[in-house]
Parts: structure tokens; C-alpha cells; sequence
């Protein structure tokens, strides 16, 4: 009897020592991280409060009255606004289909919602362009219909959609995959609708996946760059958005303004990351399922 027992405790102290590092090789890789943290995540972050606020609170508050800055604040919820609701239908649609049902192509939509993930922003926009620019395909006759999409809100709105339609879809597929069809055969097998198998079943279970999707689709929105850079035609109070207003003050020297606005981009993106940790907190299954 003993020597099985001592086998046993030996594998167990064996196996701990496998899966417990050193006290030192814990500190050094934790001081490591805490390392790379500060000096590309709180140190920049305190530049940009600290730039902002440099001549006081006055020209900080000034920034944002300026008629070229409120005009970029406008756009950039305005584009969020079409943009993610859009893209929450979308994800919602394209998730329920692939996760609940087989059909012809299925691994073909898959691929191209991971599209804008393989291709650059910048990439992204130059499409748009040569698709809708004057001397794109669209292009001649939009201008015979008087109808502007590039350099205009139109071609902003769409270059937003196109880069940020996967994240609601890629947070609710492994989501909905995991969770499995049997409560809506239930449902169904009680005499329930598609609609009301949706409505009742359905949407309960994914609402925690699906504002986890909405957060990250529309932090991406307000602070994307490059799409839009392309697209927009950088035309001052008409289709600059915050990204694209804070460059323009940077190369113009105009630093705290140009901070400013950055800060509330800070703001933010600080916002959507605890809105992100309360999610997790309040129902990890949320996120757990896609790890």
C-alpha cells in the first residue's frame, strides 16, 4: 500500500513543480509586463493628458470650441452612429446563420467576414476610391446624378462599415457555436415561431456577446485613421473626423489643441475598456467562448 501512495504523492509533487514556476521567474516576468505597460501604455497616456493640459484648462476647453473641431466631433459620432448599428444587424444575421444553420457557402462567408482583419485600412479605402472616385467605375455616373460619395460622409460612413462589420460577428459566432441549437428546438418544438425563437430564446442568450461586439465595433469606428484618411478628402468642417483633425493640428505645431482632442479620444477608448472589463466581470461566457 505505501508504495503506490508514495508513487501517487510523487507524481503529485512532480506535477506541481511542472506547473509552479520559481518565485523569481514569477517577479521577473511580472516586473517585465508592468515594464512594457508603462512605457507604451501609461507613459504615452500621461503625455497626452499632460500636452493637453500644458497652457491650463482654458486653451484645453478652447480646443473643442473651434468650429473646425466641433465639426469633426459631429462627424465622428455621426459615422459611429450609422455605422455600428448597421454592423450590430449584420453581425447579428451573419452570426445566427453560420453558428445555427449549414447552407452552400457557409465557409466562404466566414472567410470574407475576416476580410478587413487581412487587408489594410488603407488598402480598404483606395477600393472605395477606385470604385466611387471620379475616375472609378461608379464614378462617371454618380457625377451625372449629382450623387458624392467620395470625399463626402457617404464614402466615410462606408469605409467605417467596411473596417469594422467583423467585430460583432466575430464575438457572437464562437458564442452562439458554443451555446448549441437545443434551446431553440425546445422552443420550436413548444410551438414558437422563427421570429419568437429569436426574440425570446436566442437574443437572451447572446445580449452580454453581442454589447461586448458593440463596444469594440464602435471604439474602432470613432478612432479609425486609415480607411477614412484615404476617403475623405481632409476637407477642413466638412469630412475630417477627430483622427483626421488631430493630425492636421499636430503638423501644424498647434500641439495642445491637437492634444486636446486626442485626450478625449482617450476618453473614450478608457470608457469602452471598463464598459470591456464590466462585461467580462458581469458574465465571462461572454467573451470566454471566442478563447
Amino acid at each position: 500500500m505505501a508504495g503506490p501512495a508514495i508513487s501517487r504523492l510523487n507524481r503529485t509533487v512532480t506535477a506541481r513543480h511542472a506547473t509552479h514556476d520559481p518565485a523569481w521567474v514569477q517577479w521577473t516576468l511580472t516586473a517585465v509586463a508592468l515594464l512594457f505597460l508603462t512605457l507604451f501604455l501609461f507613459v504615452p497616456l500621461a503625455a497626452v493628458f499632460t500636452e493637453a493640459f500644458r497652457r491650463g484648462i482654458g486653451p484645453y476647453f478652447d480646443a473643442f470650441r473651434n468650429p473646425d473641431a466641433i465639426s469633426a466631433i459631429q462627424l465622428t459620432l455621426t459615422t459611429a452612429t450609422i455605422a455600428v448599428p448597421l454592423n450590430l444587424v449584420f453581425g447579428v444575421a451573419a452570426s445566427w446563420a453560420i453558428a445555427k444553420f449549414n447552407f452552400p457557402g457557409k465557409s466562404l462567408l466566414i472567410t470574407l467576414i475576416d476580410l478587413p482583419f487581412a487587408v489594410s485600412p488603407v488598402i480598404s479605402g483606395l477600393i472605395y476610391v477606385l470604385l466611387f472616385g471620379a475616375q472609378g467605375w461608379f464614378g462617371p455616373w454618380l457625377a451625372e446624378h449629382d450623387i458624392r460619395i467620395i470625399f463626402a460622409v457617404p464614402g466615410i460612413v462606408l469605409a467605417t462599415i467596411f473596417v469594422t462589420f467583423p467585430f460583432v460577428a466575430r464575438e457572437l459566432i464562437p458564442l452562439m457555436q458554443s451555446q448549441g441549437n437545443d434551446d431553440e428546438y425546445a422552443a420550436i418544438t413548444l410551438g414558437a415561431s422563427g421570429w419568437q425563437t429569436f426574440w425570446r430564446v436566442t437574443l437572451p442568450n447572446i445580449k452580454w456577446g453581442l454589447f461586448y461586439g458593440v463596444i469594440l465595433c464602435n471604439a474602432r469606428a470613432m478612432g479609425e485613421f486609415g480607411a477614412v484618411s484615404v476617403v475623405s478628402g481632409h476637407i477642413r468642417g466638412q469630412t475630417n473626423t477627430m483622427p483626421l483633425h488631430i493630425e492636421i493640428l499636430y503638423n501644424e505645431y498647434n500641439f495642445v489643441a491637437a492634444f486636446a482632442v486626442a485626450s478625449l479620444l482617450a476618453l473614450l477608448a478608457l470608457v469602452t475598456l471598463a464598459l470591456k472589463t464590466w462585461i467580462e466581470w458581469k458574465n465571462p461566457a461572454a467573451h470566454g467562448a471566442e478563447a
